[in-house]
């Protein structure tokens, strides 16, 4: 979409064309370059830019500032082959939606803006678009990481190339939070991780990184390297070649910082650090990681850790890997930067700190305010970095002391709310910082929750040189040790064929071949395998299991679901007692069939807080156009009664036990997108739910629902209806609960529209 909404009527064609050829004057010829900011902490994920000349003072009135852009947010932008990236929300109420932007970076003005839906997400509409884009210099593409969880690769121009919906393809969590992470690009693949209970052998919930071809969003590998998480958690990889074997580092949900090679996601070295999970990022100096946390001590209940581990070990790092530690340092949000010997970190109370990283002793502290989650930038000598009290620094850091170049505050002290009415945010209403800023072309780019600035000269400074290139690992006459099948998860159809690239890797995972020759085994599917194809057995119906390729003594695997056209029809005879459907997303360990009443039943099982409010999904992402039906009963204890829902398309249809109502809805978070009225049901008794979801012709979707008893004849009229005008479009049936108490389903159907 070209913005030209901007310009004035009386603006003159001429000019108005001048407008809509600037993405392709900007683009045009580009290629990567030291100028480009591809990623939220630089070139080199490290925070630090190359860039010389850079200003010592501004004002947001005008001194030093080029131009501001009423287009806020919470993350940073990036800026990659002459275009500055964004990632924000737009709308309000029932279109709110998230917003991928490109702005030219010389002018502020917008070249186009593309949006996208949330869904079957708990976020609220105030913490959306928290992640930030990565560019590709290589191909220019652009990848966001959404709050329902969707990855989205768009060209330069703002094109969708893929998407993948890791909500209801792989079982991904969402949580009130909005805690999400932010990918990165690293040679042919873009890497994400989230919190996912999926299916199979991904059922238990576990911090899970996933691995996509940057072009084709092909699944090239998962792994989950850490143990049970304690939080949602969004820290960013850093990679790194040590000893020669590239590894991707990054801190887990679990408390532990993991070391995982890049090519195959094999896990290699983890150090637990904290009780809690690890949200910023770490640096590396050499082969010494440097990680920090705010939460309770994995060894101590001292709050607050920053870390140097050696980088060289394998398998659960000891004490005895780490060089030095200072306890009750509490960086939890912000993520250091290195100046030579020095380490600049900001804790959460908005103290900057600087380190000697051979010995961990402090070496100053300077104050800046009271909170802080934004990342200190080295450039030109400057450190430049804003708080979530509204202030911006520039700062020139010493060897025994900070000093204050400039300090503004954005917004009047007076306008400060402290509390929203809802009493969850810390500062509500004045112009925070929350993102690190991007530096390119001798400008600073700052993001605030209102408007970004584009700090620096009018002339832009000329190119850099292009890094260095990482060094081409194959290994063609090396010994294999690792086997990967691509893609590693997928969905087919009966009777339909999957090709596959069986690729061999070394003990540092790297590439040796591709492998023609493998021998093929499956474990709970049906179908043949042979010359790296596999065809799922056209009567066979719903399936899900591995697909085994082995090489020289070692195995590589995928994983499979296939799925006949609708209808679906579950009720549960065909799977074992206190087990659960296999081809199900998010239900292991938090669902069961029992036998009641003689007949079996899924039953939501009353497990800890952390599992009473779920989704589970059935079904490719694709469906349109069809209903989803489901028997539900509540047991009542304590005169707490829980709630529950079917999904169709990503809407749902909820019945609620303590409140006595029903509702429409796709993102409950956004009560506008809510539509409610009362229902009255009795507890420990059936009722039956149906949900119809339909695609209108003018980009609009229609869903409506009914509820009655189950013994009782299906009443002829539909009893709620919603018409979403930024309609979601196709998406997997599910089943929603949330219950202190069991919730019981039978009698599961999936229908295509009449």
């Amino acid at each position: 979409m070209i913005a030209c909404g901007e310009l004035k009527m009386k603006t003159t064609i001429s000019s108005c064309l001048l407008l809509l050829l600037a993405p392709l004057l900007i683009s045009a010829g580009s290629a990567p370059s030291g100028s480009d900011w591809p990623d939220w902490r630089g070139p080199g994920r490290d925070g630090i830019s190359r860039e010389t000349g850079l200003p010592t003072k501004w004002s947001p009135k005008g001194d030093n500032l080029l131009w501001k852009a009423p287009y806020g947010g919470r993350s940073t932008p990036i800026v990659m082959g002459g275009r500055l990236f964004l990632f924000n929300s737009a709308g309000e109420g029932e279109t709110t939606q998230e917003r991928v932007m490109c702005l030219n970076p010389d002018t502020g003005k917008v070249i186009w803006e593309r949006r996208l839906n949330v869904y079957e997400s708990d976020v609220p509409a105030r913490r959306i678009a928290w992640s930030s884009p990565a560019g590709d210099p290589a191909t220019g593409n652009i990848y966001v990481f959404g709050a329902c969880n969707e990855l989205t690769a768009l060209t330069g121009d703002g094109k969708i190339l893929w998407s993948r919906a890791l909500t209801d393809e792989f079982g991904a969590w969402t949580t009130h939070g909005g805690r999400t992470t932010s990918p990165i690009v690293e040679g042919d693949l873009v890497i994400i991780g989230t919190i996912v209970d999926g299916w199979g052998d991904t059922a238990q919930r576990r911090h899970r990184f996933y691995a996509f071809d940057k072009r084709s969003g092909e699944c090239v590998w998962t792994s989950a390297p850490g143990g049970r998480p304690y939080d949602t958690v969004y820290p960013t990889p850093i990679v790194a070649t040590i000893n020669g074997m590239r590894l991707m580092i990054v801190g887990g949900a679990d408390g532990a910082v993991q070391a995982l090679k890049v090519e195959t996601g094999e896990p290699v070295w983890n150090c637990p650090i904290t009780k809690r999970g690890i949200n910023n990022c770490a640096v590396i100096s050499g082969t010494t990681v440097f990680s920090s946390h705010s939460e309770e001590n994995y060894d101590s209940n001292d709050m607050g850790l920053l870390a140097a581990i050696d980088g060289t070990g394998k398998g659960t790092l000891a004490k005895d890997h780490m060089k030095w530690s200072v306890k009750g340092f509490r960086g939890g949000y912000s993520s250091p930067v290195l100046d030579g010997d020095r380490l600049y970190q900001s804790d959460d109370s908005a103290n900057l700190f600087a380190f000697d990283i051979n010995t961990g002793k402090e070496l100053w502290k300077q104050t800046l305010g009271t909170s802080m989650r934004a990342s200190p930038v080295l450039a030109d000598g400057k450190l430049y970095v804003g708080t979530e009290n509204g202030k911006f620094f520039i700062l020139k850091p010493g060897p025994t002391a900070c000093q204050i170049l400039d300090e503004r505050e954005l917004e009047p002290l007076e306008d400060v709310q402290l509390k929203t009415q809802a009493g969850d945010d810390l500062i509500a209403a004045n112009e925070q910082i929350q993102a690190s800023v991007a530096i390119s072309r001798g400008r600073i780019y700052l993001v605030s929750t209102k408007g970004i600035y584009c700090i620096g000269r009018k002339l832009a400074s000329p190119l850099l040189p292009a890094p260095k290139a990482a060094e081409d690992q194959a290994q063609p006459n090396a010994t294999a040790a690792y086997v990967q099948v691509v893609p590693v998860d997928l969905v087919l159809k009966p009777g339909e064929t999957a090709r596959f690239k069986v690729r061999l890797f070394d003990d540092h995972g790297r590439f040796i071949r591709d492998e023609p020759n493998a021998t093929w085994s499956l474990e709970g599917l049906r179908g043949t395998a042979q010359n790296n194809q596999f065809t799922a057995a056209a009567d066979a119906g719903i399936q899900a299991g591995t697909l085994k390729a082995a090489v020289a003594g070692l195995t590589g695997s995928a994983r499979l679901r296939v799925f006949p056209p609708m209808p679906l029809v579950e009720n549960f005879d065909s799977v074992p007692i206190d087990g659960v459907p296999n081809y199900w997303i998010g239900a292991g360990g938090k669902y069961s069939v029992r036998e009641v009443d003689g007949n079996k039943v899924l039953v939501k099982n009353p497990n800890p807080q952390a599992f009473k409010r779920t989704r589970s999904f059935f079904g490719p992402i694709d469906w349109a156009d069809y209903t989803t039906q489901a028997d539900v009963r509540a047991i009542e204890k304590r005169r707490q009664m829980g709630d529950a829902g079917v999904v169709a398309q990503r809407y749902e249809l909820e019945i609620f036990g303590n409140s006595q109502r029903i509702e429409i809805q796709s993102w409950q978070a956004e009560n506008k997108r809510t539509v409610a009225k009362p229902f009255a049901w009795k507890a420990d008794t059936w009722y039956r739910l149906k949900l119809e979801v339909e695609n209108l012709p003018d980009g609009k979707v229609r869903a409506r629902g009914k509820a009655w008893l189950a013994s009782d004849p299906e009443p002829a009229e539909w009893m709620i209806e919603r018409i979403d005008p930024v309609g979601i479009r196709s998406g997997s049936a599910g089943i929603f609960a949330d219950a202190p108490n069991d919730i019981y389903f039978d009698n599961i159907k999936v229908t295509p529209n009449k």
